[in-house]
């Protein structure tokens, strides 16, 4: 198993998760393999198959990303952010003056503050990480189609509750709500492994922290795929597979291993989803790519100084060009494997998206809006890879403009 130290030197921390739709630009051909397995597994699972390896959690939207527990070297207790591991000065709070010199920013300060006092209290064994949901300064009410409802925003999403009900009294009784949702095991910081999912049962009850953990519960059977549902996804994997086929395995290393077209196609792949369209058609979607790479490129020319500088990125920009227009279909092939293997994943949120344990909306101009939940997290149990889940014209657009209401 890596090492926590190798594990965030390689993907930034745990948990810059993945998108299972861009395994094919991150790990090219295996990573195509790696996504379809992950889709198979997830139609076997919501299908009622034993012989799923996946294991479902829930993406809560919360904010921002806390750590805490006993650090092994010394035996205290701590809270922190992701900076608790860095190289160079890890920013580990063991006091509120560790917090004020570390974290001065008045949002995350506060809530650092209100996670040491109170995260004690739930005997915490080793290290976990979670996600903040709230502090009791974040509640607010709200009337959605006329019944008052307990709020709060902790990111992107509004996670509503009915008020006088056991749940908001809950939530109202406590001082802070995380959600836990990675353990980590080692005897030094610097030599701790990363597992997902956590088991809240562990922990001490305390009314002052609401614990969730991100565990996926079809409790009333919502969630399960009809014979007919079951037999749509398999039809979309049959086209995937076919799609597949025409993939070349040495074209798709090459962008796998180019940085720098990997991450303009990245960029735009973001950029259309911001605009609302995502990939509507892969040949069209590849064309666009060539007018925001020549706009993108000729942009950082005009902006260059010298003569020598803004010749030498109008030759990068030729040959990039040159590069994906001689492999247009090749390209388009690409995205059309991205394109389906997106509509298989949306059939599978649809089913997931029924089990939801809070209210979830957006705020948008003309009200509150619903939505499902940030998304999900898909674990193959053998080799412990994990993509994300997400509805990205759903959230992943509103959050590219969302306000966040915390400081970092």
């Amino acid at each position: 198993m890596k090492t926590f130290k190798q594990f965030i030197s390689e993907s930034s921390k745990n948990l810059h998760l993945e998108h299972i739709e861009d395994e094919i630009l991150n790990s090219g051909i295996s990573g195509t393999r790696s996504a379809i397995v992950f889709l198979q597994n997830l139609r076997n699972l919501l299908a009622g198959s034993s012989k799923s390896s996946v294991n479902v959690t829930v993406k809560w939207d919360g904010a921002p990303a806390i750590f805490c527990g006993t650090n092994p070297e010394n035996g205290k207790f701590f809270v922190g952010t992701k900076s608790v591991f860095n190289k160079k000065n890890p920013k580990i709070n063991y006091t509120s003056r560790d917090i004020d010199l570390n974290h001065p920013a008045s949002g995350l300060n506060e809530k650092l503050k209100t996670a040491l006092k109170y995260f004690p209290k739930l005997n915490i064994r080793g290290v976990i990480q979670g996600d903040l949901l709230f502090t009791e300064d974040d509640f607010y009410l709200v009337e959605i189609d006329g019944e008052p409802m307990l709020s709060f925003k902790p990111n992107t999403i509004v996670y509503t509750v009915p008020m006088n009900t056991n749940l908001s009294d809950r939530i109202l009784k406590s001082k802070i709500g995380v959600v836990f949702h990675t353990t980590y095991s080692g005897k030094t910081m610097e030599e701790m492994s990363a597992s997902f999912g956590f088991n809240p049962n562990i922990l001490a009850k305390t009314d002052s922290v609401w614990v969730q953990d991100a565990s996926f519960r079809n409790v009333s059977g919502s969630a399960t795929l009809t014979s007919k549902e079951t037999a749509i996804v398999t039809s979309k994997l049959s086209e995937i597979g076919k799609t597949f086929r025409t993939l070349d395995s040495k074209f798709i290393n090459l962008i796998v291993t180019d940085a720098k077209i990997n991450s303009l196609i990245k960029i735009y792949g973001n950029l259309v989803i911001r605009q609302g369209t995502g990939i509507s058609n892969p040949r069209t979607h590849a064309q666009g790519l060539i007018k925001f790479i020549e706009e993108r490129l000729s942009g950082e020319i005009n902006s260059l100084k010298t003569a020598s500088a803004r010749d030498r990125k109008s030759k990068e920009l030729e040959t990039i060009l040159k590069f994906i227009k001689s492999n247009q279909q090749q390209f388009t092939t690409i995205f059309t494997l991205q394109k389906q293997i997106v509509e298989a994943k949306l059939i599978l949120l649809r089913k997931l998206e029924k089990v939801q344990s809070l209210g979830s909306f957006i705020e948008t101009p003309n009200g509150f809006k619903v939505t499902a939940p940030e998304g999900f997290v898909a674990i193959d149990n053998r080799s412990g890879k994990a993509v994300k889940l997400v509805d990205r014209l759903e959230f992943s657009a509103a959050n590219f403009t969302a306000n966040k209401n915390w400081s970092k």
